[in-house]
């Protein structure tokens, strides 16, 4: 596999491409699948998950049983490798610590990114999440519509496998024929929820995730993926089959060995690897680009963190996909006298309008599940089931007091027991031991539900990171300050998502656990907290109001273009990630057109 280094770099290539996950993956992917030759530059280390992932290990055999810890905060067997919230010698800055104005940054370093230990929940963006200002007057439009992306989501879902149905719901779009997966039978626990929610005016309809329920069409989906290109059909043909369908064996966010979910390191890699036509160089700590006499990007300058040297790489164009924040961090650090501000920032609006999903969670425990006798509950880890935003006409009405929607995530059944699995019973039982203890052990097991809101976020001006004037990390790079405030809207929606929680849970014959939050400024996490930060440098019409135009090409460097959540100007309550490919590979065809063409 052509992992080269940074003393045995090629002299030039046609695109460095920073980031490995999915925008980065999705990026070279596309790229090198169609003849381009591509350098990828990831932060993180090398990781191959066909042999590093405990997927029949059994939480006895983890440190602290598998037990989260600070270096692990979703537990031992999380696949993040030196990545989390926190990421030894390279800090960031936030202005305040407190709940309501505090960005928590979270970074994978590792190769593939956050895809390897990512919820794999596949949603796309519907029309009207295109046209949010237009709707209610708040935040900004895109300049493109649904049309244009929606061939780019077919694309994506036929590449990487993603189940799900056709519900032909408002704002929830149904996929063409053949892009879509069976999904896996509801748990009892889903059924359960299904017809509480139901008896309370929520749909609940199958899930969308990133998961193989059954092997890829190899047979036609190459040559819609690649119409006119027989040796990338072959190619992903020969990859698809390579891939089984899920056998329901561990949770996702370990990884998978067997290649059955959506990871950039098993699935985008793979193949474009295959083609010859891409290189990876890992432990890169892009930092810099740089620029020509004429004002074009030349390259990216990196740490070899391996050495600590200071390295350079050639190309004709860049592509930034290392995150939202780790790439507006980029664009800032790129200074010249032709850019004082930072690259591409005439705008001055690099760094501007972040956002992050709006997150509560509630549970609860349903006397119905008790004692039940052993059940096989495997399935796809979660999300078997959920609730997509179901009170557009009722929010466009202006009846709920805020003005964008969020949709519903379900946890139960019998799942793998762990440390936790029963920690915090007393406000059932009293307190127990012995005997005892075991009974109820028995008796509760496998009987709680959780529910978890996610929502969209309105841009706002007081949301926004910018380069700390003085602390910089262990190699030297200066680091992001960042700032954070929510609106009423997400306060607002954060604290309905609270009651609707509680009244499906009591419409279960359930009852809740804690506190119910009625006020939406303690319902609501963290920003940060759920890992969807999108924005930053804002795609628009013109070069004045926006970083980018519709292509994720930058208005000030015609071929430096950013494929990340970045360009994000609204951030659905659909998680990013399948809207992030879509984008990067529309993005990437951009590309392929202007170099045919000579105009890069």
């Amino acid at each position: 596999m052509p992992f080269v280094t940074s003393a045995t770099l090629n002299k030039r290539y046609d695109v460095i491409v920073v980031g490995s996950g999915a925008a980065g993956g999705q990026s070279a992917y596309t790229l090198s699948m169609e003849g381009a030759r591509v350098l990828m530059l990831e932060a993180g280390r090398k990781y191959v998950p066909e042999n590093e992932t405990p997927m029949f290990q059994t939480p006895e055999e983890g440190p602290l049983r598998g037990a989260a810890t600070p270096d692990k905060r979703f537990g031992f067997y999380d696949a993040t490798i030196n990545g989390g919230w926190e990421v030894p010698g390279e800090p960031y800055v936030q202005t305040t610590h407190a709940a309501a104005g505090r960005f928590d940054w979270w970074r994978a370093r590792m190769l593939g990114g956050r895809t390897n230990h990512w919820g794999r929940i596949s949603l796309r963006n519907g029309p009207y999440d295109f046209r949010a200002h237009t709707r209610d007057g708040l935040g900004f439009d895109w300049p493109l519509s649904y049309t244009d992306l929606a061939p780019y989501y077919d694309k994506v879902e036929m590449l990487v496998g993603v189940y799900g149905n056709n519900d032909g719901l408002e704002n929830t779009p149904d996929s063409a024929p053949g892009c879509l997966l069976p999904p896996p039978k509801p748990i009892l626990s889903d059924l359960l929820i299904a017809q509480g929610a139901r008896r309370v005016g929520v749909p609940v309809i199958a899930g969308h995730r990133a998961v193989l329920t059954q092997k890829l069409d190899f047979n036609t989906s190459p040559a819609r993926l690649h119409p006119g290109n027989p040796t990338a059909q072959k190619i992903i043909a020969a990859d698809m089959q390579a891939r089984a369908a899920c056998i329901w064996a561990t949770p996702c966010a370990r990884g998978c060995s067997i290649r059955a979910n959506y990871q950039s390191t098993t699935v985008h890699l793979p193949p474009a690897l295959a083609s010859g036509n891409l290189d990876i160089v890992t432990d890169a700590m892009a930092h810099e680009i740089t620029l020509d006499r004429r004002g074009l990007a030349s390259g990216v300058s990196f740490i070899d963190k391996t050495s600590g040297k200071e390295c350079h790489a050639s190309a004709r164009v860049v592509v930034l996909a290392a995150s939202s924040c780790e790439s507006v961090r980029i664009l800032l650090n790129s200074k010249t006298a032709r850019f004082p501000q930072g690259l591409a920032n005439s705008s001055g609006r690099v760094g501007r309008y972040l956002m992050d999903t709006v997150g509560s969670s509630l549970g609860g425990q349903i006397p119905l599940l008790e004692s039940l006798p052993p059940l096989n509950e495997d399935g796809a880890s979660e999300s078997h089931v959920y609730t997509p935003w179901w009170l557009y006409q009722e929010q466009l009405a202006g009846k709920l007091g805020f003005a964008r929607g969020y949709h519903i995530e379900f946890g139960g059944g019998k799942r793998m027991p762990g440390l936790d699995t029963l920690a915090g019973i007393e406000w059932l039982t009293g307190g127990s031991y012995g005997k005892k203890f075991k009974e109820d052990a028995r008796r509760y097991y496998g009987s709680f539900v959780s529910f978890d809101g996610r929502g969209e976020m309105i841009p706002n001006e007081g949301s926004f990171c910018e380069i700390d004037p003085q602390l910089k990390d262990k190699w030297g790079i200066p680091v992001l300050r960042f700032h954070w405030k929510w609106s009423e809207h997400e306060t607002r929606q954060a604290a309905h998502m609270q009651k609707t929680f509680k009244e499906i849970i009591e419409a279960m014959g359930g009852r809740v656990n804690g506190a119910v939050q009625t006020d939406g400024a303690q319902a609501i996490q963290a920003g940060g907290s759920i890992i969807h930060e999108v924005g930053g440098a804002l795609m628009g019409r013109n070069a004045h109001s926006s970083v980018t135009n519709r292509w994720g090409q930058t208005w000030d460097v015609k071929n430096v273009f950013l494929a990340d959540g970045a360009v994000f100007p609204s951030n659905a309550d659909k998680n990013p990630t399948l809207t992030i490919m879509a984008l990067a590979w529309r993005a990437a065809d951009h590309i392929l057109d202007l170099m045919r063409r000579k105009d890069l």
